[in-house]
């Protein structure tokens, strides 16, 4: 156990190496950073074993680890990263040491402190997730270029509330936007049909990584 103050350590899940299965990188061999706890209960969540347990590390130890896997790219992820406050720190670390750092959160929990180095994919939670009432909208208007609001659609519910909130918030006139369809709950290629049957200004993507690995943890 790390012996660092309280206020420097993270909680962490695992720490691997895959490839980026999501958003802008996606296909990039990166080393993934899973903190520890989320306060959100969303109803596909794939990493429920990330809410609980885990081990204290050091910010050190994460950066050494992290270099150790010798490839540019880290994602910090969770569970839900933003609720440790020693993420913030992390993350400008990552960036200083050089690394091209992305966030996926959940857009429950303030983003604006996190350094601009980083590219932020925000997951805007959908109906089905049985989480929309978390969303901080508010937030939307931080979004840049550089980052991603990402929509994950379990039905054609959730596709008619998606393409609502883009409008609403002007999302595709901000950032790149990502409609992806829940793993194990819509057919992929029915979103697909629906995105061009709209001519839907966003981007379709599957997980790379499920297709891949399936369900297996850590890849």
């Amino acid at each position: 156990m790390s012996t660092a103050a309280p206020e420097s350590r993270l909680r962490v899940t695992e720490i691997f190496l895959s490839l980026q299965g999501e958003a802008e990188t996606v296909g990039f061999p990166t080393v993934f950073v899973r903190l520890t706890g989320c306060p959100l209960r969303c109803h596909y969540c794939d990493t429920a074993y990330a809410f609980q347990g885990g081990e204290w590390w050091s910010q050190a130890a994460i950066l050494e680890k992290v270099s150790g896997f010798a490839v540019r790219h880290v994602c910090v992820t969770g569970g839900e990263p933003l609720a440790q406050r020693a993420c913030l720190p992390l993350l400008a670390a990552l960036c200083d040491a050089g690394h091209a750092v992305s966030i996926e959160t959940s857009g429950a929990l303030p983003i604006a402190g996190i350094d601009s180095r980083v590219q932020r994919v925000v997951d805007v939670k959908t109906p089905g997730s049985g989480e929309s009432h978390r969303n901080r909208f508010e937030d939307l208007a931080l979004l840049t270029a550089r980052d991603l609001a990402k929509f994950v659609v379990t039905d054609r519910a959730d596709y008619e509330w998606s393409l609502a909130c883009i409008r609403e918030h002007a999302l595709t006139e901000r950032c790149t936007v990502l409609l992806s369809p829940s793993y194990g709950q819509l057919p992929a290629r029915e979103l697909a049909d629906w995105i061009l049957a709209d001519r839907a200004p966003v981007r379709f993507q599957i997980q790379l990584h499920k297709v891949l690995w399936g369900d297996e943890p850590g890849r």
